[in-house]
């Protein structure tokens, strides 16, 4: 069929189509063409200039029988690629109008309803340091700015309770909170209360279940996961997907040490029924997580069982304190592949200082291990694992010593704690706080203070913090090649290569915040074996925890961390392109 007869045979062609030849040209086009296009002249123009295909694509789509989408005018097109009769070499583009099953489909989409669950943090804390006066008011003035913003987004809002309230929500207005990052957290902050705290939320959104109830479900997972990231955040759940906004405020502090109690009759009873107790911390352990290790032991041994601390290298900050214990000949300290083999299925596997298997001293233990524990002061990862017997973890403590030496009150007689554990736990505390100067709240205090009772040494745990002259030098050329921007970030690499790199970076990072002016800190170094580590602190107006989860790591408002591929200087310049992104440099 010639180019002449191609053009008077689409005159008879009652839909939108088009003919191309094999340089993707068009070389006759329908009268309906006119629905597609709302100027003529088609014929000689290509067909990529016009719809943004190429037509390399559309010979792909004519082999596989597919079609390809096309919008024009604010109009929809489904675009089928077919053959001319009689002219194989000639590939026609047929259109589709689907705009009316396209609006529709983003009409589902913008509708389809979010369950949103906003709980109150420290209600009762709230309530119990406001005069009984004025708790009315509080909790009045609460419950209108919940609703308000519900009303905002034409939501239906029940209060299931004192402080935590249901909400249903169509999905436009949640994107709607998204680009405004959710200012429902800093409005609740406004609101003005006696306690010398603000009030905050925890907001869990769920959304993309099979049926209502796993949306519900989905929101209170999210939930779960935002307030034990610390809470006054957002978290939306949308099948095994997780979004964070927020969490700019300090986890506050609960008065109460029931829970406490509670952990520690059923960590009590959890003992009592195996056949061996195994207790790991984090890789490249630091005081904390030997430190409560130590605790976690001293409470298996009161109790009768044979119990075993999991270490498979050191570092040379723990070198002191590892020796005095193995000096001393009253632990059982075994490497991963050891404890592997001690493992039965009546053991139980006690994880301090950690909640993340991947990072833990053996992963392949808690993967294998039936029961288990975690105790950690750390605000909650999204890392998956499998949901654990026992789970202690309050983002609010300075330290896991912190809380295993609240649990230790409850369980052992003070005559059981040895003098070496009981310096171990004021250290791990003392490390994890730069010796009381942040994250030390009135617990914080009194753990300090019943191991001082029981007969921790504070100039003995002060020798456990003597570093070599060859670390103190290398700390030195941070200090050195330290720089400050006009924001108050500041940020320091060390160009070698230690096997202290962690430590190095933990202490420079908290030195440099006594500077004037410095927010926030960032140090990087590498390590023996070429990781790359980072050190983020903070004073508490810079979130460093969010920081660091940008780059595959985490830890608190005001201390985290994170270890990359790649170069320090790299780690740095990645870390301030961040800040700048988002307006912090």
């Amino acid at each position: 069929m010639e180019r002449e007869q191609i053009k008077e045979y689409m005159q008879s062609i009652p839909v939108p189509m088009c003919v191309l030849d094999e340089k993707g040209d068009v070389i006759a086009a329908s009268p309906g063409m006119a629905d597609v296009f709302l100027y003529d002249g088609l014929t000689g123009s290509n067909i990529f200039a016009l719809t943004g295909i190429k037509y390399q694509d559309i010979v792909a789509r004519y082999e596989r029988r597919d079609s390809a989408k096309f919008s024009s005018n604010g109009k929809y097109f489904r675009v089928q690629v077919g053959a001319l009769p009689g002219s194989p070499l000639y590939l026609t583009l047929t259109f589709t109008d689907v705009t009316e099953f396209e609006n529709l489909k983003v009409r589902y989409i913008n509708e389809r309803a979010y369950t949103v669950i906003v709980d109150v943090d420290n209600f009762t804390e709230l309530l119990h340091r406001t005069e009984d006066a004025n708790r009315q008011v509080l909790s009045g003035e609460i419950d209108r700015k919940v609703r308000q913003w519900g009303s905002q987004m034409y939501a239906s809002v029940t209060q299931v309770r004192q402080g935590r309230y249901l909400l249903i929500v169509e999905k436009k207005y949640i994107n709607e909170q998204e680009r405004a990052k959710f200012n429902i957290l800093n409005e609740m902050r406004e609101i003005p209360t006696e306690a010398d705290f603000p009030v905050t939320v925890s907001i869990g959104i769920g959304a993309a279940g099979d049926n209502p109830g796993q949306d519900e479900k989905f929101a209170r997972q999210a939930l779960d996961m935002a307030k034990g990231r610390g809470g006054d955040q957002v978290v939306i759940k949308l099948d095994d997907s997780l979004t964070y906004y927020g969490g700019t405020a300090r986890s506050v502090e609960k008065r109460s040490k029931g829970k406490s109690r509670v952990i520690g009759y059923a960590l009590e009873s959890l003992i009592d029924s195996a056949s061996n107790v195994l207790i790991m911390g984090h890789k490249n352990p630091d005081m904390d997580a030997f430190g409560s290790a130590l605790g976690v032991y001293c409470l298996a041994r009161q109790r009768g069982k044979r119990a075993y601390i999991v270490i498979d290298q050191i570092t040379e900050a723990l070198t002191l304190l590892y020796n005095e214990i193995l000096e001393e000949g009253r632990h059982e300290i075994i490497t991963g592949e050891k404890a592997l083999e001690v493992l039965d299925e009546k053991s139980v596997l006690i994880m301090v200082d950690t909640h993340r298997p991947s990072i833990s001293e053996c992963p392949e233990l808690w993967e294998k291990a039936i029961r288990t524990v975690i105790i950690d002061h750390h605000r909650k990862s999204d890392e998956q694992t499998k949901t654990p017997t026992l789970s202690y973890m309050e983002s609010y403590a300075s330290s896991a010593s912190e809380l295993v030496t609240e649990i230790l009150q409850y369980t052992v007689e003070r005559r059981d704690i040895l003098k070496s554990e009981a310096n171990a736990l004021l250290a791990g505390i003392m490390v994890d706080t730069n010796s009381f100067s942040v994250k030390s709240g009135i617990r914080t205090f009194e753990a300090a203070a019943w191991l001082k009772r029981i007969g921790a040494d504070s100039e003995q745990v002060k020798k456990l913090f003597q570093i070599s002259y060859e670390m103190f030098k290398l700390k030195a050329d941070c200090y050195n090649a330290a720089v400050i921007d006009d924001k108050g970030m500041a940020f320091t690499v060390y160009n070698g290569a230690s096997e202290n790199a962690q430590i190095i970076n933990a202490q420079v990072a908290d030195e440099l915040l006594t500077i004037q002016g410095v927010k926030a800190s960032f140090v990087a170094s590498r390590d023996l074996m070429g990781r790359t580590y980072i050190s983020a602190r903070s004073l508490g107006e810079i979130n460093v925890q969010v920081i660091m989860e940008q780059f595959g790591g985490g830890g608190h408002l005001n201390t985290a961390g994170a270890q990359l591929r790649m170069s320090p200087e790299e780690a740095i310049e990645q870390i301030k392109a961040y800040l700048a992104a988002e307006g912090l440099e």
